[in-house]
């Protein structure tokens, strides 16, 4: 194309050496759909510019060993933003996906705050300002939230207001926004960095304060028509006559939360019931301190903590059968906070399963819990900015850069 800027020419390369970390030419070339000798210039020009270094031979098993290949870590940077219903997250993470500052964290009011994304803004400016990090090194900033998200718009309809998000954030920091369901972005993220990363059919569920889907169909995470699927939480499930956050009764939250699990853990305290837990490490306006009690209680073996889980996992796998029957995926990823109880959710899970799935659809899904832990949704707002990457802008990158080389 005439007047088109040479990084429009190495289309691809910069995020498959993102989400590999460190590639041949020859891997490239394949996986860009380009000749060897076009990707081994364009290459050549990223190099020229500081955006990739070379890193050292492959190992071989006989001939000639490649040449590796990785983006310099520092050339620019994404801000990942994971926001719950109590807390906001932030970080900023290098090219080679390396945490560049602390984990920032805020508490904004998810629900009843109506000047929500403007709240949002002033956060994540203050923490850019005091990173040392400048804005023209930032490729993009991608958030995560809960809520049915309109991505093309930036609009998250949830939050007290429909909140713009996209056109606030942008507006106020003059960084491109990207934004999407947190639960969609947690798949996202075991896609590219995580078990669901060779698998065409995979669920990745999200167990935090509701119980959110991510899902990988033939290789791709799917959104649905308007972005919102993956709704796992409200599927209904339960006569039980509880008000769900969604206004509806019976969801599979209401049974199956860690909202739930803590709620739980004290009307049974309360109640009577023996536990190596007490009422003081629970009974505070602290849900994620009151969470991780639990947790570590049921870690170490306390009955009445193992049983909370076992209850909530229970009826995560009456839900997944549900979708099993439906789907017929190969492997369910459990991921998001909850991850961090580890192991403890995959036999009442697996009873769930045994009991209310076909053994046909269920014999060969394999459950297992994700190692990004609570980090996935951070790294999956990462992945967020460079899905939306655009190469053609690498020239203001390459810029500031070298500006801050020469410093």
């Amino acid at each position: 194309m005439v007047g088109a800027k040479p990084w429009n020419r190495a289309n691809g390369i910069c995020k498959e050496l993102y989400y590999n970390k460190s590639m041949s030419c020859l891997d490239l070339s394949k996986r860009i759909k380009k000749s060897l000798p076009h990707t081994s210039l364009r290459l050549n020009e990223l190099i020229a510019k500081g955006a990739v270094v070379e890193n050292g031979y492959a190992p071989s098993t006989g001939g000639r060993k490649p040449l590796m290949y990785s983006l310099a870590g520092d050339f620019m940077f994404t801000l990942a933003v994971a926001v719950d219903q109590f807390v906001v997250r932030m970080v900023l993470m290098d090219m080679q996906r390396q945490m560049a500052s602390q984990v920032h964290e805020a508490t904004i009011n998810f629900y009843e705050n109506i000047g929500y994304a403007k709240a949002l803004a002033d956060e994540i400016e203050n923490y850019v300002s005091a990173s040392g990090v400048d804005k023209d090194q930032i490729a993009g900033i991608g958030i995560a939230m809960p809520g049915f998200i309109d991505a093309d718009k930036g609009i998250n309809y949830t939050i007290a207001g429909s909140a713009p998000i996209v056109p606030i954030i942008s507006e106020k920091l003059g960084i491109k926004v990207y934004v999407d369901n947190d639960s969609s972005v947690i798949g996202l993220a075991e896609q590219k960095f995580g078990a669901a990363g060779k698998i065409k059919n995979a669920m990745v569920i999200n167990i935090g304060w509701g119980v959110g889907l991510g899902l990988i169909l033939d290789g791709r995470l799917f959104r649905g028509t308007n972005g919102f699927a993956g709704e796992f939480s409200h599927i209904p499930m339960f006569s039980n006559n509880k008000l769900c956050a969604c206004g509806k009764h019976g969801c599979l939250e209401t049974e199956s939360s860690l909202t739930v699990i803590v709620e739980k853990a004290k009307e049974r305290l309360r109640n009577g019931e023996l536990s190596s837990l007490t009422s003081k490490e629970i009974e505070n306006d602290n849900i994620e301190r009151s969470f991780r009690s639990v947790k570590d209680a049921a870690l170490k073996g306390d009955k009445l903590a193992i049983g909370l889980f076992s209850e909530a996992g229970y009826n995560i796998g009456r839900g997944v059968a549900i979708l099993a029957h439906l789907l017929n995926p190969e492997l369910i990823v459990l991921s998001g906070r909850g991850a961090s109880a580890g192991k403890i959710w995959e036999a009442p899970i697996q009873q769930a399963l045994n009991e209310h799935c076909i053994p046909r659809l269920s014999e060969n899904l394999k459950i297992i819990v994700s190692k990004l832990g609570h980090q996935a949704e951070l790294l999956g707002a990462a992945a967020l900015v460079m899905e939306g990457f655009d190469e053609n802008d690498m020239d203001s990158y390459v810029e500031s850069y070298r500006k801050k080389m020469a410093v």
